[in-house]
């Protein structure tokens, strides 16, 4: 009898101890994904977007990837990209994910785009209403315990296409860049005069780089280390743009003075 009572003891004392573990305690890695906008001459655009879903080689399982969906977890999922400039961002999700390898990230968008040009609203469709997935291949190591960002940088003169004259359409051909927040350098200044909405780029022997200045003037880039070339275009006939020649290949943040666009002679 005492070993009968021993023996349920202990099978009820397994059963307590397995209930109370965590379900998945395999190691993890925070993921953050970001997206910010590139220049545009519009003046307000409106992009849907659902959510991005998350390509991960899970350790131990390199030969079979497990996708992890990052809903926007908005009411509102139309979000106001024009604005996203000056060192704004939009947190589009957040989770943690089993260490391994990111292999690719999808933006998943809705179909409710727009924008204005001044008072007057235009319809974006997709260039391709059947496919609202955008495919951004890239390669990102998770260790557990660290926390990643990647950036999203929708390139909105790119994105936006006229495709019709008379009478006058607009849509959307989404353009994005995927950039992992790591090893960043963060560049920033201001521009004058504000009342002027210009186009700023950065290249470099590799890649290249593009944003505007918010109402204020501000402009911030998030880039890699490197030497660029950085060009400030106007997008104003009577003011001259201005370039330069940067060395941003120490791991520090930079700032530059205050640039005034000079009026052509």
């Amino acid at each position: 009898m005492k070993k009968l009572c021993f023996y349920l003891l202990t099978c009820l004392f397994i059963v307590l101890f397995s209930a109370c573990e965590d379900p998945d305690s395999s190691p993890k890695a925070l993921l953050n994904v970001i997206l910010v906008d590139s220049p545009a001459q519009w003046d307000s655009v409106f992009v849907e977007i659902e959510g991005v879903d998350i390509d991960v080689l899970v350790q131990g399982r390199e030969t079979q990837a497990q996708t992890f969906y990052l809903e926007y977890k908005s009411g509102n999922k139309r979000i106001k990209v024009s604005e996203l400039v000056g060192g704004t961002q939009l947190l589009l999700g957040r989770n943690e994910l089993p260490i391994g390898q990111i292999t690719n990230a999808t933006i998943i968008l809705g179909d409710n785009h727009s924008m204005f040009i001044g008072e007057k609203r235009y319809d974006l469709e997709l260039s391709d209403p059947d496919d609202n997935r955008v495919s951004l291949p890239t390669s990102i190591t998770l260790e557990q315990g660290i926390s990643y960002d990647i950036i999203l940088d929708i390139d909105l003169e790119r994105s936006i296409v006229q495709t019709s004259e008379t009478p006058l359409v607009y849509g959307l051909d989404p353009n994005f860049k995927l950039v992992e927040g790591k090893g960043l350098v963060e560049l920033e200044g201001n521009l004058k005069p504000t009342s002027l909405y210009p186009a700023l780029y950065m290249w470099s022997a590799t890649d290249t780089f593009s944003t505007h200045s918010n109402t204020s003037g501000k402009y911030l880039f998030k880039v890699p280390m490197d030497k660029y070339t950085l060009y400030f275009d106007p997008k104003n006939e009577r003011y001259q743009d201005t370039t330069f020649i940067l060395d941003l290949t120490a791991d520090r943040d930079s700032v530059l003075k205050d640039i005034t666009f000079k009026v052509k002679p």
